[in-house]
């Protein structure tokens, strides 16, 4: 196994368990009319969407806290977790 193999592995670990994480979560947003997608991944920061009714709501950023918190739980790793800008 070379080195960029294990790269590519850890990676696509990281994917997985972020992708998983986050959709543990959806059902509780979607009860409350919102939504959170994972955009992407790059080093230790975590680009989601909000939609629905977490855009413009005055609690999305608790919101984007507590998906950094379970994202840090299922990984034991420190990331951040940043919202991209909704694009009407």
């Amino acid at each position: 196994m070379t080195v960029q193999t294990e790269i590519e592995t850890a990676a696509n670990r990281r994917f997985r368990l972020v992708s998983q994480a986050i959709e543990e979560l959806r059902p509780f947003l979607r009860a409350d009319g919102g939504d959170c997608e994972l955009v992407g991944i790059e080093d230790d920061l975590v680009s989601v969407k909000m939609t629905g009714a977490c855009v413009g709501c005055m609690f999305a950023s608790a919101t984007i806290s507590g998906v950094q918190e379970r994202l840090v739980a299922a990984l034991g790793m420190p990331l951040r977790v940043i919202p991209v800008p909704h694009v009407r």
